[in-house]
């Protein structure tokens, strides 16, 4: 087996706050198991879940460790069929209860990585991963987008709002979404996605108006509270719910309205997967993005940052930034 001296990112104890994040560099070495690859990382994303397990939002998050759960990269160690692949992968435990991806290299499971379509960059592939997961994880629960269906995206233009989008319109379902001030769509859609302003418009009667009374076939709520009455309000009969996220915890629920709709709510965690059923979920994805029909967030230079700059990588995370952000470790 090849060994190699690793460049990682460690986190060795909980910061009071993102901007409080100070990860120490550190080598490390690394040489995979029987049923593993060892990847040397082009470049690794930086979501949300990643600082908020640095500042100690996620109980189960251990330390020490190293942070990142997406990332692109070749395989230089592993099955015969895979060395040399230009593979990407993402993971519920990686980063989080198990070492992760902001080095320059990984080791993980074969079964684990999706092979990178060869008209995406590494760098794009890299940040699939958490939004296109979480997406595709609630369609699956909830049951998938059906042509003439309407799907309503409560936080259109966050991350895993676009994700949702662009499977939902690649399913060939109508996808109306929701902003929060005067904006248009800012993603890839494989058909005119109408967007609501919640600012000024009532949700709820809009959706109604715009689906003549009917409502949303599936409410995708990516922000939770703030939105989850209008999502309510939404949904038509038999309508199903997806929730991925809270700002507060608890909601008023009317149980009546609830099952007189006889709706369906799913909540999706996909901290609960493993690098294996994640890697799953992306080699389903994969011929989205050899298609066309799904396409990943465009990369900006001006986001890209070398592992030696990673507390500047997670305050611009947690500050909302609308762009992808991703390390390169090579840098």
């Amino acid at each position: 087996m090849l060994e190699v001296l690793a460049t990682c990112l460690r986190l060795h104890e909980k910061a009071a706050t993102a901007e409080t994040v100070q990860p120490t560099i550190e080598t490390r070495t690394l040489s995979r198991g029987p049923n593993d690859v060892l990847i040397e990382i082009s470049a690794a994303a930086v979501n949300t879940s990643d600082v908020k397990a640095a500042i100690g939002m996620m109980p189960y998050a251990v330390f020490p460790r190293t942070p990142g759960r997406d990332y692109a990269g070749v395989v230089i160690d592993g099955p015969a069929a895979l060395m040399g692949a230009e593979v990407f992968g993402s993971s519920g435990d990686l980063g989080i209860r198990r070492d992760g991806t902001h080095a320059t290299h990984l080791v993980v499971e074969a079964d684990a990585v999706a092979r990178k379509p060869s008209n995406i960059t590494l760098a794009e592939a890299a940040g699939i991963g958490v939004p296109f997961v979480t997406a595709i994880e609630g369609f699956n629960r909830a049951g998938l987008p059906m042509p003439g269906e309407t799907v309503l995206i409560l936080g259109l233009n966050g991350k895993v709002g676009q994700a949702a989008a662009q499977i939902a319109t690649w399913r060939g379902a109508r996808v109306i979404g929701v902003v929060r001030k005067n904006e248009p769509y800012v993603g890839h859609a494989s058909a005119p996605i109408e967007v609501i302003d919640s600012s000024t418009t009532k949700v709820g009667e809009t959706v109604r108006a715009l689906t003549n009374g009917h409502g949303a076939d599936i409410v995708f709520n990516t922000v939770g509270d703030p939105y989850y009455q209008d999502g309510h309000e939404s949904t038509a009969k038999l309508g199903r719910h997806i929730l991925i996220s809270a700002v507060n915890k608890i909601v008023q629920f009317n149980i009546f309205e609830f099952y007189r709709g006889r709706h369906t709510y799913v909540g999706i965690d996909t901290l609960a997967l493993s690098s294996i059923e994640t890697g799953q979920v992306l080699r389903e994805l994969a011929p989205g993005f050899a298609s066309g029909h799904l396409r990943p967030f465009p990369i900006m230079d001006s986001a890209i940052y070398p592992l030696s700059r990673a507390a500047d990588a997670y305050v611009a995370v947690l500050s909302s930034s609308r762009d992808r952000v991703i390390f390169d470790p090579t840098a």
